[in-house]
């Protein structure tokens, strides 16, 4: 999304959504499922007698809908078409099953912020998520706030502090905030804490001042 279009601190309101959050359409119910089998997946008993019958009806299903995809190239047009906030991306992508999804908001002092909670297929340690699952998570929260902050840029360096395991199953607030530019150069903070506000994870990305042309 172009930051001319995209909200930013100094023109909207504190707590201004930023993401797209889910809409109840059939694309979003279907892929909130699609979230259910994944995790179901990785609970169930190895034992299930029941999963030849499985992954039969999942490949019947997968096949109806590889039926009606279009072109990889025809997609991605369709999926960056328009201005605004996307629906596909892996962090808060309502459209995308590997996304939790996340919901990030914009405060008035020019962070952003968003609370999740992650389960078993987001596991790296036991019980705890993986790390490179909270470099992602964080990478996007950066870029968020890049825009909430007025600019916009692809990651050069993201540098990631592990403090102690983030645990799965409870509340996570994710933050970032853009803390300055230099020309071309953004450098954004942000970091992962716990409800009791201990901190995970924390980051210092640099951002350029530069965009990927958009399909089409």
């Amino acid at each position: 999304m172009s930051v001319g279009t995209h909200p930013t601190f100094e023109n909207s309101p504190s707590e201004t959504v930023l993401t797209s959050p889910p809409d109840g359409s059939a694309v979003d119910r279907a892929t909130e499922a699609a979230r259910r089998v994944v995790d179901a997946l990785l609970r169930t008993d190895r034992g299930n007698a029941n999963l030849d019958r499985v992954a039969e009806e999942l490949h019947s299903i997968a096949g109806h809908l590889e039926e009606h995809a279009p072109a990889v190239a025809e997609r991605l047009i369709d999926m960056w078409n328009g201005e605004g906030v996307t629906r596909h991306d892996p962090v808060t992508g309502p459209e995308n099953a590997l996304a939790p999804p996340v919901v990030l908001e914009g405060l008035s002092d020019g962070s952003v912020r968003g609370t999740v909670t992650l389960t078993i297929p987001y596991q790296g340690p036991p019980g705890h998520v993986h790390g490179g699952v909270s470099a992602l998570l964080l990478d996007h929260v950066l870029g968020v706030a890049n825009a909430w902050g007025g600019k916009a840029g692809m990651t050069a360096q993201l540098s990631t502090r592990y403090h102690r395991p983030t645990p799965l199953f409870e509340p996570l607030t994710l933050t970032g905030k853009l803390l300055s530019v230099d020309g071309r150069k953004i450098t954004t903070v942000g970091d992962i804490r716990t409800a009791d506000g201990q901190v995970c994870v924390s980051v210092e990305g640099l951002f350029v001042d530069k965009t990927v042309p958009r399909p089409r």
